[in-house]
């Protein structure tokens, strides 16, 4: 593998000599138009008319009846994870193969994670290895399905559509249906992603979307819970804005709340960013195209969407022979100022999760060794 050779060529795609990031926000819409009002309309904290508008363009975009902005993906995740009904000292089925945030959330609840294995061609949560799981340990009783060696309810299940690439949905909802377990989509990386034909975090009981600096866009920080289960959906505004019931000037809180609004003054810029969304999307998959077809000429193997999906493909990826190979291009990219990356370290490596629950994980070990990301911005 000619590692100068990719260096070039990733420098033409992006015209410059200077460093480049995995992935930089661009700033070319109203976003500096819709901050200054929102300043200038002294409405800066979690109420004002942008968080409303940034819901309804999210309801618009994924399709869905009800979205509720957030602080963060995080927040929004542990909050759907509690309003599906996960409780203290129970689990979720999720995958190794993620971001921290994804298990943390779990951890939130006080639930435990159940690290299952990962598909090959998704690099999301297996169907099979869920199903799998659940022949070998599950039983349905009449107050759930519960895990017959720990005693514990299967609360949940949280698939994570990886780099923007879509989980096998149809049949994991088929498997989660089949023992009444509920899904909650961890959607972070997918805002623009479709699975046949419709956008991925509207498929389970509730999706969750991240809008931090690096991803396709930005609200600065900042999340949204979406649905199409409109009582979910006014029970998770409800919780995330501190649990308190509309009154004209008495404070009353009726339940534990959070303090999870997002600000109106990211809202303002995350409503400039999702006017651009289809924009960057095209964007990127054009960058995807090219990279395509450079890397096949290289004989190196450039991840691609798959048949009845479509990917924003939010970080790039190449899938290298090993991981000595892949230690060898991070470290010349890296050294040459040209940002990369690999693929998270499997989440039960991590010292507070090595206790969980963990299948085989071929897939997700085979992936862990050889999957980097290369810089993915939209090129001006």
């Amino acid at each position: 593998m000619n590692n100068k050779e990719i260096i070039k060529f990733i420098r033409h795609t992006y015209k410059t000599k200077d460093f480049i990031p995995l992935h930089s926000p661009l700033f070319l819409g109203n976003e500096k138009k819709y901050v200054m009002e929102t300043i200038d309309s002294t409405f800066v904290s979690s109420v004002g008319a942008y968080v409303d508008k940034a819901e309804s363009m999210m309801m618009e975009i994924n399709q869905t009846k009800k979205a509720v902005a957030v602080v963060n993906g995080t927040s929004g995740l542990q909050v759907a994870l509690q309003l599906v009904g996960v409780k203290r000292n129970e689990e979720v089925i999720t995958q190794a193969l993620t971001f921290v945030a994804t298990a943390n959330a779990i951890h939130y609840t006080g639930a435990e994670p159940v690290f299952l294995d990962v598909d090959y061609d998704t690099m999301g949560l297996s169907p099979k290895a869920v199903q799998l799981f659940l022949e070998n340990y599950a039983e349905k009783r009449e107050n759930g399905t519960f895990n017959k060696k720990t005693g514990k309810r299967i609360a949940a299940c949280m698939p994570m559509h990886t780099f923007g690439f879509p989980v096998h949905l149809d049949e994991l909802i088929k498997v989660c249906d089949r023992w009444d377990i509920p899904i909650v989509e961890d959607a972070a990386e997918s805002l623009g992603s479709y699975y046949k034909n419709k956008p991925t975090g509207s498929f389970g009981k509730m999706g969750v979307f991240s809008f931090n600096g690096n991803k396709v866009v930005t609200s600065g920080g900042g999340g949204m819970i979406v649905t199409n289960d409109l009582d979910l959906g006014q029970q998770a505004k409800h919780k995330t804005t501190t649990a308190k019931v509309p009154h004209p000037y008495e404070y009353v809180h009726d339940q534990i709340g959070y303090n999870f609004r997002m600000p109106n003054l990211n809202a303002a810029l995350l409503c400039a960013q999702l006017e651009q969304l289809h924009g960057f999307i095209e964007n990127k998959r054009e960058l995807a195209k090219s990279y395509t077809y450079f890397f096949a000429n290289q004989g190196i193997k450039f991840r691609e969407e798959l048949n009845n999906t479509k990917a924003n493909y939010w970080l790039m990826c190449l899938e290298l022979e090993d991981i000595k190979e892949r230690n060898a291009f991070l470290k010349e990219t890296n050294d040459n100022n040209v940002m990369t990356r690999p693929i998270w370290q499997l989440m039960y490596r991590l010292p507070m999760y090595q206790h969980c629950f963990r299948d085989q994980q071929k897939n997700a070990e085979f992936l862990e060794q050889r999957i980097v990301n290369i810089p993915s911005s939209v090129r001006l």
